[in-house]
């Protein structure tokens, strides 16, 4: 029933691109690079005066662009709402890990609206919302798929073999495992440069989505040149302007800046060979390119005066440069001081290419293209929403921000926590009169603090009863033609208890739907131990167990039997006379055997 349902709604999305008007070969191409904790002061076009962005910095330039850009402070949050024009809130992904970033498959996202509309749509980079039938990119609308697993390379989704490598990694092309050589930023835009001269030659109007890794740790395989020359720069904090705003701590990690400085860098110069690629197809002028951050840095650094970083929601935090290269329609150098955000980006590109929304989709986000081509005399007022913290379900209040044209209010009460770790400590700030966040004038302004809260809470309200169980996490199908075998990581599992995560004796579960009833072979991978364990696997009522030898790393479950429908997958490694060392495993691999006729 599930797939059938899917079937059918994407039947019904492709009936909408009739109301087209416009020929497929006269709309415009999309380009959408992001890249993953660079932040906002990451760019010499933002004031950094050591970093070196040349391409980017010329792109803004030539750009058109929104002033005050607003994304989530953490990154899957972000890209569901980049992918959706909705709250992440109503798409179940409101976390980064331990199958809190898994997005629902009847969202329909920009790859699936502008596919139905005649466009290729290619992914090469980081998509982080899903590893498994039916919430990858490939099943969300894109027709080409280059990526990494899970929230970065270093993390526990890496494949065997790829763990670490930002250099030569294992990437998945269409689904299939696919070694690489070389670094990993320089392939996405390797693959995506010759994706978009295939698509020239078919003229066919394309959308790519460029979202890299970088410069998202671990930090010790970073561009080599761009390193060694950041090395010999003096990156301290006092390096960088202070004159206004809030100033940065006394002390710097350098080596680790020198390292991100190297990776950012290593993207620019890759924004300038795709500039160059545009130029050599002569298709620069009609292609739009957008350039954008997905979170607040990853530490504590220069963001151009502001208080904040990645997790958490002062400015620093949740602000983004916005610059929207189309030299066809927009104009270098326009700009607009309106608010804008992560929602709006899907109704802006719609709006380019001249592509309606589907019915029945209801969007959060507008179209800012009438400010970016500066026709917007009138632009009507509103609040935008963002908040992410850790958990299993969003709380009121926690860590969030609700900005207006003139006000900002917020509780930074940290991303980490799952639970309020206090009363809400409301800060609210003019951001017409101090626009860096200087002053909180909660007290002095209590009637619009009490507007915005109140506002806040429908808010809250709305998004939150989007479905039935809303923040239910979406389930991972074994048994289907689209995946076979499925690798189940601790990047979509679900945690046995709150110290349990991503470390190397946590515990969890995984929630999956059996499309298809049969034997299944299980082949669980784990980290050696230097004594024999017992491992037991439960699922569907049944629970079956396996002597593990000292130092093994492997053992698959033969034959087992498993009934269609939804279905919890548990596997626990007990260490032999010690029932209190338990431990889960690293990944799972479950195979549906071929059905055999008699």
């Amino acid at each position: 029933m599930r797939a059938f349902l899917i079937l059918v709604g994407l039947c019904g999305l492709v009936g909408f691109v009739d109301a087209a008007t416009v020929a497929a070969a006269d709309r415009p191409n999309v380009i959408l690079i992001m890249t993953d904790d660079q932040g906002y002061g990451d760019l010499g076009a933002t004031g950094n005066p050591l970093i070196r962005t040349p391409n980017i910095d010329a792109m803004a330039k030539r750009s058109a662009q929104m002033e005050r850009f607003y994304v989530s402070p953490v990154c899957a949050p972000t890209r569901a709402c980049l992918m959706t024009g909705r709250y992440n809130y109503r798409t179940r992904a409101i976390d980064t890990y331990i199958g809190r970033a898994m997005m629902e498959t009847d969202e329909v996202t920009i790859a699936e609206m502008l596919g139905a509309a005649g466009y290729a749509t290619g992914i090469f980079g980081k998509w982080h919302l899903g590893d498994n039938y039916p919430i990858r990119a490939m099943d969300q609308g894109f027709q080409e798929s280059f990526v990494i697993r899970g929230g970065g390379i270093g993390q526990p989704s890496d494949p065997p073999g790829g763990e670490g490598k930002y250099t030569d990694p294992i990437l998945f092309h269409n689904g299939q495992e696919a070694p690489q050589t070389g670094y990993c930023t320089d392939l996405y835009f390797d693959a995506a440069m010759n994706w978009i001269e295939t698509q020239h030659d078919s003229r066919t109007p394309f959308f790519a989505y460029i979202p890299t890794n970088a410069p998202h740790g671990p930090f010790d395989d970073v561009p080599e040149t761009e390193y060694a020359q950041y090395k010999k720069v003096d990156l301290g904090n006092d390096q960088f302007p202070q004159e206004t705003g809030h100033r940065l701590p006394k002390k710097a990690n350098q080596d680790k800046r020198a390292r991100i400085f190297a990776m950012i860098s290593n993207v620019d110069a890759n924004v300038g060979r795709l500039f160059e690629k545009l130029d050599a197809l002569k298709i620069t002028d009609n292609t739009v390119v957008i350039f954008m951050v997905d979170n607040g840095p990853n530490g504590m650094r220069y963001v151009a005066g502001m208080r904040g970083m990645k997790s958490r929601v002062h400015e620093g935090g949740v602000r983004s440069p916005f610059y929207v290269h189309w030299p066809a329609r927009l104009k270098a150098g326009q700009s607009s001081d309106r608010i804008a955000a992560h929602i709006d980006v899907l109704p802006t590109l719609l709006d380019a290419c001249e592509v309606p929304v589907p019915e029945g989709v209801q969007l959060d986000g507008r179209s800012v293209l009438p400010l970016l081509e500066g026709k917007a005399d009138d632009w009507p007022d509103r609040t935008i929403y963002i908040q992410a913290h850790r958990g299993d379900v969003p709380v009121r209040f926690h860590n969030f921000v609700a900005i207006n044209q003139d006000w900002t209010l917020l509780n930074d009460s940290g991303f980490g926590r799952e639970k309020l770790p206090r009363p809400p400590k409301f800060e609210l700030y003019d951001m017409t009169a101090d626009p860096l966040q200087m002053h909180n004038v909660v007290a002095e302004q209590a009637d619009v603090a009490k507007q915005m809260r109140q506002a806040y809470e429908t808010w809250f309200d709305d998004v939150s009863s989007t479905r039935e169980d809303n923040y239910a996490p979406p389930r991972i199908y074994l048994g289907t033609p689209h995946e076979n075998p499925v690798v189940l990581t601790r990047q979509d599992w679900r945690r046995t208890s709150r110290d349990s995560g991503w470390q190397p004796d946590s515990r969890g579960y995984w929630e999956l739907f059996v499309a298809t009833a049969g034997r299944y072979d299980v082949t669980v991978t784990y980290k050696p131990r230097a004594y024999k364990e017992t491992l037991s696997l439960k699922m569907g009522g049944k629970t079956l167990t396996a002597d593990v030898a000292a130092d093994s790393t492997e053992h698959t479950f033969r034959d087992v039997e498993l009934t269609a429908g939804d279905a919890r997958l548990t596997l626990d490694l007990v260490r032999v006379g010690k029932r209190e060392a338990v431990r889960g495993p690293w990944q799972v691999s479950v195979s549906k055997q071929a059905e055999t006729t008699k």
